[in-house]
Formats: structure tokens, sequence, C-alpha cells
């Protein structure tokens, strides 16, 4: 009796680790493994020792598992696609900032060509009493100056005649901001036109006139 029993019950174990094993490789093609796995589990109910029948529970617990596994796969589909679709939104969205004018945080100042005029600016930290703008050239050189005198905390412009300005570069600021004897922290904004957009790791990427890109959530205002 031993010798009929052992080699069904062989192949019962065999067509267990079968169905388990389509289960785990649902992930690949779910269609083909779902068709695989109920090829697999009819030919264990067949070939099952009818003295050590399969177990419900292990029958059972094989469905779960190839219905999750499959389930699993069809949701990544689904978030691949929205993914995809969520892409596509955004550049259309991005594309009407194309050719505006953005400030986003650098000391390039922006030179209008037709009336000379540089403009640029920051955000003040705090209050200060005196504020001074020094204009730098390329190298670092002061070439000139603006002050602002008082300021409350917030968000400042400032413009600087550079229709004399002869350098191959945009000039360069940086904020001098203090109370007394304290410094107040500022950070410098620049005006920047936005040439292109795409889209990276899922979020929109502007490139800008100096050649820079930035992402959307950097730029502080659009004009």
């Amino acid at each position: 009796m031993s010798t009929t029993i052992n080699p069904v019950g062989q192949t019962t174990s065999s067509s267990s680790t079968s169905a388990v094993g389509a289960a785990a490789n649902a992930a690949a093609d779910p269609a083909a493994a779902q068709d695989r796995f109920l090829k697999l589990l009819v030919a264990q109910l067949n070939n099952q020792d009818p003295m050590n029948p399969l177990d419900n529970a292990q029958m059972t617990s094989q469905i779960a598992q190839i219905n999750t596994v499959t389930g699993i796969q069809q949701l990544n589909d689904t978030v691949n696609k929205f993914a995809g679709q969520l892409a596509v939104q955004q550049l259309v969205q991005g594309s009407s900032l194309v050719g505006h004018r953005v400030l986003v945080e650098g000391d390039t100042l922006a030179v209008d060509a037709q009336s000379g005029q540089a403009t640029g600016g920051f955000d003040l930290a705090a209050s200060a009493a005196s504020v001074t703008v020094q204009v730098l050239d390329a190298s670092g050189k002061q070439i000139g100056t603006v002050d602002l005198g008082a300021l409350p905390a917030g968000r400042h412009g400032f413009a600087w005649d550079a229709s004399s300005y002869q350098g191959s570069s945009a000039p360069h600021f940086k904020v001098v901001a203090s109370n007394g004897a304290a410094a107040v922290s500022a950070t410098p904004l620049a005006t920047q036109q936005v040439s292109a957009v795409s889209v990276s790791n899922g979020a929109l990427q502007l490139q800008l006139s100096d050649g820079s890109s930035v992402a959307q959530s950097a730029i502080k205002a659009v004009q």
C-alpha cells in the first residue's frame, strides 16, 4: 500500500510547490501566471493522495496568494498609467510659463537692453536700519552701489543704471543689511525668463534663460 501512496504524495508535493511558484512569478505576466496556476491546481486536485487530500486551508492560501500578487501588479500598472498622465498634464500646465519672467533665488541682475536698467530683488529676514546693494562684475569687483536706507522685513526690489556697463556677462549683486552692529539676513532674488519646461522624477523643471534649471517649487513669483 505504501508503494502506491508515496509516488502520489510526491506528485502532490511537486504540484503544490509549482503552484506556489506560479504565484511568485505572477508579477512578470499576471494573465499567464493565472492560467498556469489554475492548470497546476487542477492537476494537484486530480493527483492528490486519497489518504492525504489537499488541505483546504493550503488551497485557499495559494488562491489568495495568486490573487494578491496579480492585484498588486494591476495596481502598479494603474499607478504607472496615472503617473504618465500626470506628467503630460504637468507639461501642458508648465508650458504656459514659457516666455514669462520668474523670480528665483540668485544674485544675477536682469539688464533691460532698451532702458539700460538692471533689476534685482531680495527677501529681508527682519527689518533693517540700513540696506545697501553692492553691484559686482564677473570677477567680483564692486562696480556700483544702491543705497536703500531702512527697510521692513519682506520682499524688496531695486534698480541700478547699467547703461555704462561694458561686461560680457550680466552683473551680480550682494545685499548688505544691518541693525547697528547686527547683520540682517537677506536672500538675493533674480529675474529669469523661462525658455522651456520638462518633467524629471515626477517634478516639473523649468529651463531658464541663463542656462540653469530649477524645480517649479523654487519659483518665488511669476512676472
